[in-house]
């Protein structure tokens, strides 16, 4: 053997063949190796999520094909009912109740977005400041959030009372005619839309200010010393940081507004009038008091389409527009 040989199987060093000298080819490489380890974890992590998503999956989809099945027929829950096709879809072009509900949540989606994010921001911008008392400040805007929507409905139902509520009383001892709130047709949507506001745009201060924090107080400070003022910061940092956690809260108020039911349920009961009732409380309505349960379940499925189409469009144009990554 040759000293050049020699050396070459003492260094390791490759022969033309590009293999290690006096090693076979073997299976167990390096990235056949990585590929186990990487088959291995999936596995382990499906054993975990796997009885979860089924459940997920079971408690969604079949419902969804039950209702759609429900929706063919005039069943009122108690009987099968008879097949009718695509009859109850076609009654909701002559639905004036149907239209009305759409309308009122259209509303309620219109006046809820745009306020709560608005005053989640601010609010947001007020608690990340480090002032005495920080933390029962922001307790005290999250509280209406966690608190039992159907119990917060009981109680402004006392409060704007149009007889005996906190707000009339207050308002007639300022010498000013008593409102109707609740029970006028002309107000009580929107005063049902600005308890919904208080109740649930805790949930936006909480992700704004996160988000506020995530701000690295070097780029504040170098803006500061470049001569920006409050708002020239807020415009021109502040907003573009917030972009997607909007695009997000207004996604997620979006659905809030679409499956928006227990308020009414413990308030007004969609009235007076009808000037309350929404989508959801409607589909409540025809199964469980009216019994028309197909009926019913076309309605909630016209919702279900809706709800897709606006969810599909707001996610399009916020990328679009470069609020997603």
């Amino acid at each position: 053997m040759s000293t050049v040989t020699a050396t070459k199987e003492k260094t390791g060093e490759t022969t033309r063949s590009g293999r290690w000298p006096g090693r076979r080819p073997g299976r167990g490489g390096p990235a056949r190796r990585a590929g186990r380890r990487r088959a291995a974890d999936q596995a382990a992590g499906w054993s975990f999520a796997g009885p979860s998503t089924l459940l997920v999956l079971g408690f969604s989809l079949l419902p969804m094909g039950w209702a759609m099945r429900l929706s063919l027929t005039d069943s009122d829950l108690v009987t099968e009912g008879q097949g009718v096709g695509f009859d109850n879809y076609r009654a909701l072009a002559h639905d004036p109740v149907f239209w009305k509900s759409i309308r009122n949540t259209l509303e309620l989606i219109a006046l809820y977005i745009p306020i709560s994010l608005v005053l989640g921001l601010g609010v947001a911008m007020l608690l990340n400041k480090p002032i005495r008392g920080i933390g029962f400040y922001r307790a005290c805007f999250l509280v209406p959030f966690v608190a039992s929507a159907a119990a917060e409905g009981l109680l402004m139902a006392f409060v704007f009372d149009k007889d005996f509520g906190i707000v009339n009383g207050l308002i007639t001892r300022a010498g000013l005619p008593a409102q109707g709130f609740l029970d006028d047709p002309s107000q009580a949507m929107l005063v049902i839309t600005g308890i919904f506001i208080w109740t649930q745009f805790g949930f936006n201060v909480v992700i704004y200010l996160a988000a506020l924090q995530e701000i690295p107080r070097e780029v504040i400070e170098a803006a500061s010393i470049d001569g920006a003022g409050p708002w020239r910061t807020f415009r021109h940092i502040v907003v573009p940081s917030v972009r997607p956690i909007s695009l997000f809260l207004g996604v997620w108020g979006l659905i809030d507004c679409l499956q928006f039911f227990d308020l009414l349920l413990t308030s007004t009961k969609g009235g007076p009038v009808n000037s309350t009732i929404t989508i959801v409380y409607y589909v409540w309505q025809l199964a469980f008091e009216y019994f028309t349960a197909g009926y019913g379940a076309a309605v909630a499925y016209a919702l279900f389409v809706g709800s897709l189409v606006a969810i599909v469009i707001g996610l399009l144009f916020g990328r679009r527009k470069g609020f997603l990554l």
